[in-house]
């Protein structure tokens, strides 16, 4: 059906084009040969084509505009005729006896345009002239094609001031008059064409309409353009009477489509001194008008006015113009009672841009526009929908993207209240943008209650909100939020020290809530937040403060509460590496009994909580590392340590791990920067029993495999031997170190030995190393030279 229907029209425009052709023909014939009257005959038959009902607004501009085209051509001739003598106002009078109205009434408008040309009538009574009888046709579409063509072929003879066709003193007005006219007869036109054929045929008829509302909308355009509508006559004629049309027209494409020309087209000049005059028509619109766009632009119009210049702002303090869109805003909404929360949000978000652009210091307006947002989402619970969604983001990015400081807008007291209307993944979504702009502009904040309202806003990442499925999360995503926590939590910072603990201690209340899947990303940034702050203070529990005064001994307390949480995680690894920091710490704050405390708690976790065996041998080489660098212990505290740690190393499951960590031990026996702590003996010992253990690995690859392994073992050790050996050990002779050679070297070259070309380069290297200190010559030559290698 629809198909056919195109078919036709097609036909019909088709014969339409041809019968305006036709006569067109024979209208340049006649006017080729002078003959006027049948001239205006054929082109009253031409333009007899446009008085079809046939087509539809597509194709009947197709067909207006050949008849347009010549309408030109017999316009250049009317005016030829007067120049050369004929009587305009004869010919006026002529085209007025065209048989049919239509083209009687193209006629007089293209004659009509040459007569105001001539000067020989006043143009005002000439125009009005023509707006007036243009009435007489009142099909929707002809009607506007006429008017349409009527504005035209007037635009540039309007009685303008500063045009050659200005008039007497009240010219600009009869030009507005003139414009306004046309305007309201055509939007009464296309306001008509909505309730024109069946109520089925709606959808095409809106179609149609928005087709063709350009030409209702040049009138305002052409408004726009006149010279003399200076603001007091935009002000008391222009926008009244124009409103006037939109209000009274109640038609919601004519009134969308009109308040938004009328924001396009006028200076925001005019805009911001007729605020109240365009505000009040707003609300009296139909319910089904989507407000929000029109009101949305014309504040956008109005921010980049601002942003313009600088010298514009006192005018809009002059008009109070956030007050009056304020007020416009609400009545809108309690207007239109049906309208989406999209669109009230929609609304606020666009009032807020215009004050961060026109009052960016009135924080207390930013705050009320929030307010008022609150208040309608209030009725609404958790936001479902996405779109309105996006709008509270876009609105609560606003602040951040303009002041560039998560400190200002903490200030606003309903922004972690807006936050709470986002669903759990757009609220973490958002947490997740402010954690990225205090980073971006490497914002300070310093105060702990300033940090107990950031973590408010960004608790969505923080712990799980009500709801969450653990399923749902992306474990990368749920990576990457919580690194982005561990990164602000570095950034907490505040030179004063009893600040700094108490925002520590603000951080850690939020940060334990988290729950155990957090727990191993935000408690190291918190612990080593807290070493930090200790070795800031590095002192004995004395404090000239007084008592209440933070001290390192009070933050390791709070430090071992804190690490326990990750017992329930369990994350007995972490934990432990965790310990043996603060260990460090309280070392170099002289603090013995706290730094044991510590050693104590990783020695219980690594006996009851460590049970893989590659973890083991990672945690025994982190003890070994830092008891070695530990000064604080006396020795009966030390060898506790000491000797609990050298168990730990010999009861390793794998006997390469065994050997690698008793040799390990060895250090904790000799410390080159403490004379007291330099047993040759124990080194010994400790690589002696090394030895063993290696050769018992080589009897075990032997009796299992066949083979006794690598010799890469006795290498390491080696290396060890000539290291306490370059340090002065007098227990490792150089009989020991030769002996050590001899035997790597056996071994290496026994049948029962696996090739191992990485051991053997090990070898040739520990050999080059000992030929070289040789050649350095003085006390090292002299040391190395008995070493036959």
């Amino acid at each position: 059906m629809i198909t056919d229907g195109v078919e036709d029209e097609d036909k019909w425009l088709a014969a339409g084009n041809a019968g305006l052709q036709q006569n067109a023909f024979y209208m340049h014939r006649a006017l080729d040969s002078n003959n006027l009257r049948d001239a205006l005959k054929y082109s009253a038959q031409m333009l007899s084509e446009l008085r079809t009902s046939k087509l539809s607004p597509q194709k009947y501009y197709q067909l207006y505009m050949r008849a347009f085209d010549e309408l030109r051509k017999l316009e250049m001739f009317f005016k030829e005729e007067a120049r050369r003598g004929c009587s305009i106002i004869d010919l006026y009078e002529l085209v007025q006896h065209a048989g049919n109205i239509l083209p009687r009434l193209y006629l007089l408008c293209t004659v009509g345009s040459v007569y105001i040309k001539s000067k020989e009538a006043p143009a005002k009574d000439v125009l009005k002239d023509l707006v007036e009888m243009c009435r007489g046709i009142q099909h929707p579409v002809r009607g506007l094609f006429l008017r349409s063509y009527l504005s035209q072929v007037s635009r540039d003879k309007l009685p303008d001031i500063g045009s050659e066709y200005e008039g007497d003193a009240d010219t600009v007005n009869d030009a507005v008059e003139f414009v306004l006219q046309n305007f309201t007869e055509m939007n009464k036109l296309w306001v008509r064409m909505q309730h024109q054929g069946p109520a089925r045929e709606k959808d095409k008829r809106e179609k149609e309409r928005s087709e063709l509302r350009d030409l209702v909308g040049k009138n305002l355009h052409v408004l726009s353009q006149i010279e003399g509508v200076d603001l007091d006559m935009y002000k008391e004629t222009v926008l009244p009477r124009v409103l006037e049309q939109v209000v009274n027209c109640k038609d919601e494409i004519a009134q969308y489509y009109l308040m938004d020309c009328i924001i396009q087209v006028f200076p925001d000049e005019y805009h911001l001194q007729t605020l109240e005059i365009l505000l009040d028509a707003f609300p009296q619109l139909q319910p089904s008008v989507d407000i929000k766009t029109v009101l949305s632009r014309l504040m956008e119009r109005l921010s980049n006015y601002a942003a313009s210049s600088a010298e514009v702002l006192p005018e809009f303090l002059q008009v109070e113009a956030f007050s009056k869109l304020n007020n416009a805003i609400g009545k809108v909404i309690e207007a239109q009672v049906d309208m989406p929360v999209f669109g009230a949000v929609t609304l606020y978000s666009s009032l807020l841009t215009f004050i961060l652009h026109v009052h960016p210091e009135r924080l207390d307006y930013a705050d009320q526009v929030l307010g008022a947002c609150v208040k309608k989402l209030s009725s609404e619970g958790r936001i479902e929908d996405s779109k309105a969604t996006k709008q509270i983001v876009a609105l609560l990015s606003a602040p951040l993207e303009k002041y560039n400081d998560i400190v200002t807008v903490l200030k606003l007291s309903n922004y972690p209240r807006m936050m709470e209307y986002l669903d759990n993944e757009t609220n973490k979504v958002m947490a997740t943008v402010i954690i990225q702009s205090i980073m971006k502009n490497n914002t300070q904040v310093s105060t702990a209650d300033k940090v107990e309202s950031l973590f408010e806003l960004i608790k969505g990442l923080i712990k799980d909100l009500d709801g969450t499925l653990h399923d749902e999360i992306d474990e990368d995503d749920f990576k990457e939020e919580q690194n982005s926590v561990a990164r602000l939590i570095q950034m907490l910072h505040n030179d004063d020290p009893e600040e700094m603990f108490k925002v520590i201690c603000t951080v850690r209340k939020h940060i334990l809530t988290g729950g155990p899947k957090r727990l191993p990303f935000t408690i190291p940034p918190l612990v080593f937040s807290s070493l930090k702050l200790v070795r800031q203070l590095q002192g004995p529990d004395e404090n000239p403060f007084g008592e209440e005064s933070t001290t390192p001994k009070k933050i390791f307390q709070h430090l071992n509460q804190t690490i326990e949480t990750l017992y329930g995680v369990p994350s007995p690894e972490l934990a432990l590496l965790l310990y043996l920091q603060c260990a460090e710490a309280a070392n170099d704050c002289d603090l013995e009994p706290v730094a044991y405390e510590f050693f104590t708690q990783a020695y219980i976790l690594y006996e009851e909580e460590i049970s893989d065996s590659r973890a083991q041998v990672t945690a025994i080489h982190l003890i070994i590392g830092t008891l070695q660098r530990m000064h604080v212990f006396g020795v009966e505290n030390r060898d506790t340590l000491t000797h609990k740690a050298t168990g730990y190393s010999a009861k390793l499951l794998k006997k390469p791990d065994q050997c690698r960590a008793v040799y390990a031990c060895s250090h904790l026996f000799w410390v080159d920067d403490q004379d007291n702590m330099k047993d040759g003996e124990r080194v010994l010992l400790c690589l002696k029993r090394a030895l063993r253990i290696a050769n018992a690995a080589q009897q075990m690859s032997n009796a299992a495999r066949g083979s006794t392994g690598s010799a890469t073992l006795f290498v390491e050790i080696l290396n060890k031997y000539l290291y306490f050996f370059e340090k002065g050990n007098p227990q490792i002779t150089v009989a020991t170190i030769q002996s050590l050679i001899e035997l790597i070297t056996t071994e290496m070259q026994s049948d029962s030995n696996t090739p191992d070309p990485a051991a053997d380069a090990f070898l040739a290297s520990t050999l080059r190393y000992i030929q070289f200190q040789k050649q350095k010559g003085g006390a090292v030559g002299e040391k190395y030279e008995p070493i036959k290698a």
